[in-house]
């Protein structure tokens, strides 16, 4: 029957039992294999040499056995199709034995895809699907599911009930064992469109982000192994916490950046007001940058004259001015243009030889191109121009700026952006976060961005326009993989629309998905938090959970004075229970809750630092919460979570996103009043 577990004492799962450990042992010699391997004799140089032990080195780390990590969590018996009386364990890597037969399948392969899908109005040809329950390592259990005989009752799995609440202790972990049927579409989403991903909390679009990852690695290895792929998240802590999904897939070669990473070309060193970088973050500012850069190009007025040998060779100035208004009416990069003027000049000048009957060649016109005269024209029509510097000049310069910004930003709009104290030079600015994609911009204006093959950016609804415009540049020629919740978005500047989101990034049309089924917060904690979603969103669905169990959840009012002694006891409490625990907190009021946790005596981590099982409690600032997920969460004071914000919706969206922070259990203490949406009767 569905749902009954067997016996550890049942032949069925000692044949499990063995079916693994020699699974375990056809692994480890695929791994000796590839360590014996002599490459002495078989490549030409020391280059070719260090290239392929590279790759042998990294085949022999994705070979890996990690003890505590399943090697497969289910099997498929067919019962039809092509291949029918086949069975396959389905698992994180494909293993063969000796001979080369397959003991485990990959998940991603084309034969595992019913495992995810397959029900009883839609079989896949699927006589049996059989789950394993593991602890420690150790298969403990299995659980089948008879998809063609109706006359077994359908009920729903409690391996995969288990498997989602298990405690969470440590990074965070991949969900390969439990995709459900509509995160698997997405997961095996074709590489060549974009998709976006809108998730209520809890409802695995992280994990479906990196598992799309891991999919499109195994499905267009060699494609991407040229173009690349790139995981942006929010923040270093955030990256921290997800770094170890793809390696445990057996994907080592993705690389994590944050947005701050990708547009590092001046050091960030000061901060915007939220006006200042809301206008600097808005759309028209890549207008106002074009037109910065091409500032400097001017008509010529004087011809180039080329002297060779005994013959000189004039190009009058009005056929050079149809050669830089060609360029400008092309709109190609301001670098690229640059290069091309002085060969579109020397080109002028071959014409004139080939007129006078002499037969120059490709040598003869990079030699005009490089001549004095024609550089010093190019040099006057269309200077060079370094992108941190005009941006510099930009945010320095009021007439500058009011040049290029006419009629795109007001006069209010450009005093909000303008430097009070201009900066000397480009190493003494004290750049900000928002003034870095300026730079970014201006260098993409320059020289072209490259492109990588597929990019995943997570918690997307926090970007600004320009900012969406940057990952949208190393995308370019690709295709991405949008992650986020409108609901949760805690900037000025927050998406509104998917739609306009995706078309700042440069996939305007691309496809949409809501997953609105939530996994991990408990059924009782997301019915809570979503009570703020009529204030917050109110275009989006509300979430609903498949967990069965409801989850400790609590709301206490404390007496004024003695907030923090109640958080303190509320910790000690969720202690005593397994798993990890966040205690998250409005940023003003963490220092006097580290204060306190340290005299109590309860050691803490910091969002970030890798939790173990004898340091289970993180100390949260509610600015750094999203993206995380702990087994219990105690919620200190609301109001100062919501009051920290600049305004009242920002902050409404900070406290959605701790309150649904939680796997297994939240408890509330307040002193304050609550927001009117979260007042219990």
């Amino acid at each position: 029957m569905p749902g009954e577990q067997s016996l550890i004492t049942d032949n069925p799962l000692d044949r499990e039992r063995t079916h693994l450990a020699e699974s375990r042992s056809a692994l480890r010699a695929m791994r000796a294999d590839v360590e014996a391997l002599d490459i002495r004799d078989v490549t030409a140089n020391w280059v070719n040499a260090e290239v392929l032990q590279s790759e042998i080195d990294a085949r022999i780390k994705a070979l890996a056995d990690l003890a505590h990590t399943p090697l497969f969590f289910g099997r498929l018996d067919y019962g039809d199709g092509a291949e029918a009386g086949h069975r396959f364990y389905i698992g994180r890597r494909h293993v063969h034995d000796a001979d080369g037969d397959p003991m485990v399948v990959d998940w991603r392969a084309p034969v595992s895809q019913p495992f995810y899908r397959a029900s009883r109005t839609d079989p896949q040809d699927v006589a049996l699907r059989r789950r394993f329950g593991y602890t420690g390592g150790e298969l403990t259990a299995y659980e089948d599911e008879h998809l063609t005989d109706p006359d077994e009752a359908q009920t729903s799995s409690k391996l995969l009930q288990q498997e989602i609440e298990r405690p969470r202790v440590g990074p965070m972990r991949d969900i390969v064992a439990t995709i459900q049927p509509e995160q698997d579409e997405i997961v095996r989403a074709g590489v060549g469109g974009t998709v976006c991903v809108q998730g209520a909390p809890g409802t695995g679009k992280t994990a479906v982000g990196l598992h799309r990852v891991a999919y499109l690695l195994y499905a267009h290895r060699e494609r991407l192994a040229r173009t690349g792929t790139l995981v942006v998240g929010p923040n270093a802590s955030f990256l921290h916490y997800i770094e170890q999904v793809l390696p445990a897939l057996g994907e080592l070669s993705v690389k994590q950046a944050t947005v701050g990473d990708l547009v590092a070309h001046v050091p960030v060193k000061g901060a915007d007001t939220a006006a200042a970088a809301g206008v600097k973050g808005d759309a028209r500012m890549a207008e106002v940058l074009r037109r910065a850069v091409r500032s400097g190009i001017r008509m010529p007025t004087e011809p180039v004259v080329v002297v060779r040998g005994s013959r000189r060779w004039r190009v009058p100035a009005y056929e050079l001015e149809e050669l830089v208004r060609e360029l400008m009416e092309r709109d190609i990069r301001y670098g690229a243009a640059r290069e091309a003027l002085p060969q579109r000049i020397a080109h002028a000048v071959l014409v004139r030889m080939e007129a006078a009957g002499e037969a120059p060649d490709d040598r003869v016109q990079d030699a005009v191109a490089r001549n004095a005269a024609v550089k010093a024209a190019v040099k006057e029509a269309w200077p060079p121009v370094d992108p941190a510097k005009t941006v510099l000049r930009l945010l320095s310069d009021p007439e500058f700026l009011a040049a290029c910004a006419e009629g795109v930003l007001t006069e209010e709009e450009q005093k909000e952006i303008l430097w009070q104290k201009p900066a000397r030079s480009v190493a003494a600015a004290k750049w900000s976060a928002a003034d870095a994609v300026l730079v970014d911009e201006a260098h993409d204006l320059v020289h072209r961005t490259a492109s990588l093959g597929h990019v995943v950016l997570d918690e997307a609804q926090d970007l600004s326009p320009m900012q969406y415009r940057a990952v949208g540049r190393r995308c370019s020629t690709g295709s991405a993989t949008v992650l986020g919740d409108l609901a949760q978005g805690t900037t000025p500047w927050a998406t509104a629309t998917w739609e306009e989101a995706l078309a700042h990034l440069g996939k305007p049309g691309s496809r949409i998905e809501e997953l609105t089924q939530g996994f991990r917060v408990p059924l009782e904690v997301i019915a809570y938090a979503s009570r703020l979603l009529p204030e917050i969103a109110p275009g989006l669905k509300e979430a609903t959970s498949v967990r069965e169990n409801p989850g400790a959840f609590s709301v206490t009012e404390v007496p004024a004075g003695e907030l923090t002694p109640a958080v303190l006891a509320a910790c000690r409490q969720a202690l005593d229970r397994e798993g990890s625990i966040g205690l998250i907190a409005a940023d003003a009021r963490v220092p006097a809750l580290a204060e306190a946790l340290t005299a109590a005596g309860l050691p803490y981590l910091s969002p970030g630092q890798e939790t173990t099982p004898d340091a289970r409690l993180t100390l949260v600032p509610a600015s750094l919460a999203k993206g995380l997920e702990y087994d219990y969460v105690v919620l200190d004071e609301p109001a100062a979570v919501v009051d920290g914000e600049p305004d009242e919706r920002t902050g409404l969206r900070r406290l959605y996103v701790s309150l649904t922070r939680a796997v297994s259990g939240l408890a509330v203490l307040h002193t304050a009043p609550l927001p009117e949406a979260l007042r219990l009767p």
